[in-house]
């Protein structure tokens, strides 16, 4: 199953931009808002005299216009006498974009495993089970594009579908070589699981706790940046959507 990374999630609204240093300033019914649970990212200005503001609330994205004289406010859409959307853009700058730089910088943040080259210009970060056969597919359906030095896959190493997934996890992470180790095991020589220090096995323990945190259910779990915004593609993609994840046609 395939489908657009959306940030209208209850997990995912933890990634939200710290609250405007501003908040002391803003008209009492955004106030009064706050108070009632909204988290408000930032304020726009908007047409007929009306001040906007972007706003969430458990992971659902919300815009806010104020009256002129600051003494009332509409939760909803605005849109022009062409019907167009006028809040999308908004809500792209001040909410969206925030939160998918935030966890972008996580996924960075976070143990995984290089397979590719450090200078291909496309990076996907996808999480990875060692016990999960469609990761094993998504690896070798990579390949073209990995071996071309066109894309670098980032496997956040996973332990989720059996009892010897977190070990054999902690082993890959914790190997001399850790790329060599998983394109072995990738290749068909399946690691064995084994004991590992304490931080590697730390490791593999907070991958896991990102994987839940973020709502995610399958391996392969991929996340990369096309057009600049952030895509998600949940379990073993189609042909279509792996050319799209890689960039382009295979080399």
């Amino acid at each position: 199953m395939v489908f657009r990374f959306t940030l209208l999630t209850t997990a995912l609204a933890t990634l939200a931009a710290a609250p405007d240093s501003r908040a002391d300033d803003w008209p009492p019914p955004v106030r009064a808002l706050i108070a009632e649970g909204l988290e408000i990212h930032g304020d726009f200005p908007a047409p007929g005299g009306l001040t906007g503001y972007a706003a969430s609330h458990q992971g659902r994205e919300m815009t806010v216009f104020v009256t002129a004289d600051g003494e009332h406010a509409i939760v909803g859409t605005l849109v022009d006498a062409e019907g167009n959307d006028l809040s999308e853009a908004p809500l792209d700058e001040l909410v969206r974009a925030p939160q998918e730089n935030e966890l972008w910088r996580r996924l960075e943040e976070s143990h995984w495993i290089a397979d590719g080259s450090v200078d291909a210009p496309r990076t996907l970060y996808t999480f990875t089970d060692p016990n999960c056969p469609y990761c094993h597919r998504f690896w070798e359906a990579a390949r073209p594009w990995v071996e071309a030095g066109e894309v670098q896959l980032r496997h956040i190493m996973v332990g989720i579908l059996e009892p010897d997934s977190p070990a054999k996890a902690a082993a890959l992470l914790g190997a001399d070589e850790p790329s060599a180790a998983l394109h072995r095991h990738s290749s068909g020589n399946d690691v064995a699981p084994s004991a590992q220090p304490r931080n590697i096995e730390d490791q593999v323990y907070r991958n896991n706790q990102l994987f839940e945190e973020l709502g995610f259910y399958a391996t392969p779990s991929t996340l990369f940046l096309l057009d600049g915004r952030l895509e998600r593609v949940d379990g073993m993609p189609d042909e279509a959507r792996l050319v799209e994840m890689m960039g382009g046609e295979a080399p």
